[in-house]
């Protein structure tokens, strides 16, 4: 057998896991030993006494976002604990690249993955900036939070591992494809406490309070995001604008 596919999961839930992920035939793999996971809880990082990981977003909007310093500590400590410094990270996110069964390949020969399990509104966005990280979606739609599109990524991905499901079934799978028909742009970066994190700034211009200014920005760094992340997204985006 190749060498083991390891997973390991930061998340606010560490309780949810391994869930399904322990039944079946994934559950029966886990037994086996053909992957292993690992659960970090993110609120063991957090700086103070009442565990708080998350803060509003800087220059408005609704909900919360889970703290870069408190993140950035817990992606650390997962890191350091790595002995093969090949890892992969990815974070859930609905902005994400759509996940299919090429990238389900693609992601089981990084062998070595850690996932970042989202909440609230998401992470700040310095964190995707200075790790680099990889943003992956499992549809066009919003979720309380990331572990079930964790779920999904896992199972996607343990279930090509030679063996675990078998020499009778065929894993030969094309690629799947979806026509979504989502209208809008993607969200546009967030930021929260603190201003500056690891030579990170927030952007002056949604500290500025100039609340015209900033709904401008918003925009355009959605059209940004928009046609990094989501081409598909802002092909449709510039069609609607014709």
């Amino acid at each position: 057998m190749t060498s083991k596919f390891s997973v390991k999961i930061l998340t606010l839930f560490p309780e949810l896991f391994p869930g399904p992920l322990g039944a079946s035939v994934i559950g029966s793999a886990l037994k086996k030993n053909f992957w292993s996971i690992e659960v970090i809880n993110i609120r063991d990082f957090a700086l103070t006494k009442h565990r708080t990981v998350d803060s509003p977003p800087i220059g408005g909007g609704g909900g919360m976002l889970i703290r870069a310093d408190v993140l950035g500590n817990a992606i650390d400590s997962v890191i350091q604990k790595v002995n093969d410094k090949n890892y992969s990270l990815f974070y859930l996110s609905p902005r994400g690249k759509v996940f299919d069964q090429k990238q389900a390949h693609q992601i089981l020969q990084l062998q070595n993955i850690i996932l970042i399990c989202g909440r609230f509104e998401g992470i700040d966005q310095r964190i995707i900036d200075y790790y680099n990280i990889s943003e992956i979606s499992i549809g066009n739609y919003v979720l309380t939070g990331g572990e079930i599109a964790a779920y999904t990524v896992i199972d996607a991905c343990v279930r090509l591992i030679p063996g675990v499901l078998g020499s009778k079934i065929s894993l030969n799978y094309e690629s799947f494809s979806q026509d979504h028909e989502l209208e809008s742009l993607v969200e546009y970066p967030q930021y929260t406490k603190p201003n500056e994190w690891r030579n990170y700034k927030v952007p002056q211009i949604i500290l500025s309070g100039n609340h015209a200014e900033i709904s401008k920005w918003k925009l355009e760094q959605s059209k940004e995001v928009t046609k990094k992340l989501r081409p598909d997204l802002w092909e449709k985006y510039q069609r609607n604008q014709k």
